[in-house]
């Protein structure tokens, strides 16, 4: 009976042995193996046995995180306050450091991250951090991975994700906007005014050539106006150079017909 007793007793202190050293490290993560304090190995994905007590396995993650980057108070180069908020992708790519070099990754990236957002974008003006958001999203990233790599993390991508201007500096913009709209309405229409110059121009050469053509236009302007059955037309004419043509026409008249006009025979006296 003793012996069963202590059979049993044998057994499951081996149980609990086995359930302390069994460990599984999942495909997306990597176990960083401890023993007695000191970092001995990193383990692969799958079944590991560690030695209770003695070793301490801690997983990391090797997924790509988001991180938010909270709302941050910057002033531009150009001394206008604005609220950025950005997005940042990060991801471990050495598990032993992400452990031995840093106590919390995450929190120092979110800080950094943080930090290095006011440090870039004040170093534009506003117009730039506006239009230029892809060469201020590689800044960020470049000067993240300069500090993060010696953490065993690499930043992926930085996405600034949202700007909040001033109310005033708003206005500001849709003034200017309307501005600028305005300039180019009005330089696109002096433009059409001397397209329609030159064309009148070259107009006004082919009609002195061939005076004909003002007359055929005339006619082409009164049919226009005649479509919409308007009772009383005040068409202005060229007054003068109508009148010169009738005296021109009845002369023409009058000197073909005097050839023709024969002299009247007088009566003779009989003697």
């Amino acid at each position: 009976m003793n012996v069963l007793g202590v059979a049993i007793a044998v057994l499951v202190v081996v149980l609990i042995v086995l359930a302390l050293s069994i460990r599984v490290v999942t495909q997306y993560e990597r176990g960083v193996l401890f023993r007695l304090g000191r970092v001995i190995a990193v383990r692969e994905p799958g079944l590991n046995f560690i030695i209770p007590v003695v070793d301490r396995l801690r997983r990391v993650s090797l997924r790509i995180v988001t991180m938010p980057i909270q709302s941050q108070g910057i002033i531009t180069r150009d001394n206008v306050s604005v609220d950025i908020s950005a997005v940042a992708y990060f991801r471990v790519v050495d598990a032993e450091k992400s452990v031995v070099a840093i106590e919390n990754v995450y929190a120092a990236i979110d800080q950094i991250a943080q930090t290095t957002l006011r440090k870039v974008v004040g170093q534009h003006t506003l117009d730039q951090a506006l239009a230029d958001t892809d060469s201020i999203n590689v800044d960020i990233r470049r000067i993240l991975d300069l500090t993060t790599l010696e953490w065993g993390v690499e930043v992926t991508l930085v996405e600034l994700k949202d700007i909040q201007l001033p109310d005033s500096m708003k206005r500001a913009m849709a003034r200017q906007a309307e501005a600028e709209r305005e300039k180019r309405a009005k330089i696109i229409a002096a433009e059409g005014e001397s397209l329609a110059a030159a064309a009148l121009g070259d107009a006004a050469d082919i009609m002195m050539a061939h005076p004909i053509a003002l007359q055929l236009r005339n006619l082409q302007t009164l049919i226009e106006l005649g479509v919409d059955k308007n009772t009383t037309v005040v068409f202005p004419a060229p007054l003068m150079s109508a009148i010169g043509e009738i005296s021109a026409f009845l002369a023409r008249e009058n000197a073909s017909a005097a050839p023709y006009a024969a002299p009247t025979p007088e009566a003779g006296s009989i003697s």
